[in-house]
């Protein structure tokens, strides 16, 4: 098949892919149909290099891209960095965008298997049109060093303008400070624009990243276009052939990452809410019936249920759409179903802020003991959106509600170590003000039997040392009716 009945086919045939449709291993490129030796790909040279989990220590995803076919998609490697003695073969795949002027960007994956976690790979990417610097990655294993466990980068809302946090996590990842990063949400402002040369330059301004660690990724808002295409397109995540939901393990830790904007960009159908949250339903049973082995269950979405940012957003809302579900119905709500199955940590971005909640659950409030995050009866929310974009940050209401505990409005981004089946911290790095820590606390669970669904009695724990926020909950007493009224009064009488 040549490269141009597939754009034939692509074109008078459209549809919305959630697959990654790879080009035939035997087909024939433009350039190969002249049958010249001294004809070749004209932008051959590989860029944009990331690498992901696969699921298993054992199994790194390369990502790479190009501008023109160059038949082969080769990964060489190897455990010294002047003979990379291994290679294997992977495939490519077109991504035209639909824009207006659309550029062909051939996407290249490669499987390495087989790895031995805690060896350090040194690789690099390309074919005989052109081959990438040599990069390397350590396959991943628990830390021996300060307590063990696993590092992470958390943050969302990253763009090509005015990235903040990128510089400090560059260094951080290449200096081995960091296995991997999650990324929740929002990347380049936006991927498409320019044609997709803003999402180019993006993943090339993450690539001192993602080349060395595995970059993790949950899809936001600014991932919209035509139905999250860039994102689907440009990312490749375990076990999913779209990015747009999926989960995977490591350590003691049981990652699941979903969509939020399915519930706002509806014009794609109503069935991916269902889909989704019928496939949360079945992975959080499973991460359940395995909890003995992964205890902590760690949710990744973009737009928060809660939040105390003066902007409007849905968090705000009394009802919003993520915690209770699409409105007038109460469909597919996603508070209840992740206390049910006892979620421990939810991370959220969207906000261009950093805010840490009390454990809450329906608008109840678990701050009124001394150890409030030691056995919590609900789950714990991080919202960490303040890596850097041309948005620049959010700023707060004035008098927060009960469920802020730490708020900060400087950009940064978080620092997670899960240690243990006990033990997690979380840090909010301040680069604004040159690393300093804006926020470190610790979720701690006492013994395994506290990884599990909530239960009543958790309710009961919640309700008698929590607070209740209803929708008329007078935050402060300049909100309260009748406080404004009495101030009108006065103001009436002062004026007569």
């Amino acid at each position: 098949m040549t490269i141009f009945l597939y754009f034939l086919i692509y074109f008078l045939f459209p549809q919305i892919s959630w697959t990654h449709q790879y080009l035939p291993i035997d087909r024939i490129p433009d350039w190969k149909l002249k049958n010249d030796g001294n004809i070749g790909p004209s932008y051959g040279q590989p860029e944009q290099i990331r690498i992901s989990y696969g699921g298993d220590p054992s199994i790194s995803f390369v990502t790479w891209q190009t501008f023109e076919d160059t038949l082969q998609s080769t990964v060489e490697y190897g455990s010294d960095w002047k003979s990379l003695n291994q290679s294997v073969l992977g495939r490519c795949s077109v991504f035209l965008d639909r824009n207006k002027n659309s550029v062909w960007r051939y996407i290249h994956r490669a499987n390495l298997t087989g790895l031995v976690p805690g060896q350090t790979y040194y690789y690099h990417v390309g074919s005989e049109h052109g081959w990438s610097p040599i990069y390397f990655f350590t396959a991943l294993k628990e830390r021996e060093n300060n307590g063990g466990g696993y590092i992470y980068a958390v943050y969302g809302d990253l763009g090509v303008e005015n990235g903040r946090s990128l510089g400090t996590i560059q260094k951080m990842a290449q200096k081995g400070e960091l296995d991997m990063v999650l990324h929740v949400g929002d990347f380049a402002y936006n991927m498409d624009e320019s044609n997709g040369e803003t999402g180019d330059e993006f993943l090339r301004q993450i690539e001192p990243i993602s080349a060395y660690i595995p970059y993790m990724a949950a899809v936001g808002n600014h991932e919209y276009f035509h139905n999250f295409t860039h994102f689907v397109n440009r990312f490749t995540m375990p076990n999913s052939d779209h990015n747009l939901f999926y989960s995977y393990d490591l350590g003691h830790a049981h990652f699941l990452v979903f969509s939020t904007e399915f519930y706002f960009w509806t014009q794609w159908g109503f069935h991916q809410i269902k889909n989704q949250f019928d496939w949360l339903i079945e992975d959080l049973k499973k991460a359940n019936e395995n909890r003995k082995n992964v205890p902590w269950i760690i949710t990744m979405g973009h737009r928060p249920m809660y939040c105390s940012d003066f902007d409007g957003d849905d968090c705000t809302k009394y009802e919003s759409i993520i915690r209770t579900g699409l409105p007038l119905t109460h469909g597919y709500g996603l508070e209840k179903l992740f206390y049910e199955y006892g979620v421990d940590i939810e991370l959220w971005a969207h906000e261009h802020s950093y805010e840490r909640l009390w454990p809450v659950y329906n608008r109840t409030v678990y701050n009124g003991t001394h150890l409030p995050y030691t056995n919590p009866p609900a789950p714990v929310h991080i919202i960490t959106g303040s890596a850097g974009c041309r948005e620049n940050t959010d700023v707060f209401v004035e008098h927060p509600p009960p469920w802020s505990a730490v708020r900060s409005t400087d950009y940064g981004f978080g620092i997670m170590r899960i240690y243990n089946s006990t033990h997690l911290n979380f840090k909010q790095i301040n680069v604004a003000q040159g690393g300093t820590e804006d926020d470190d606390f610790w979720v701690v669970k006492t013994s395994d039997k506290h990884h599990r669904p909530f239960k009543h009695r958790d309710l009961k724990k919640l309700r008698t040392y929590g607070t209740h926020v209803p929708e008329k909950y007078c935050h402060h007493h300049s909100h309260c009716p009748a406080e404004k009224k009495k101030k009108r009064s006065r103001r009436h009488h002062q004026h007569f």
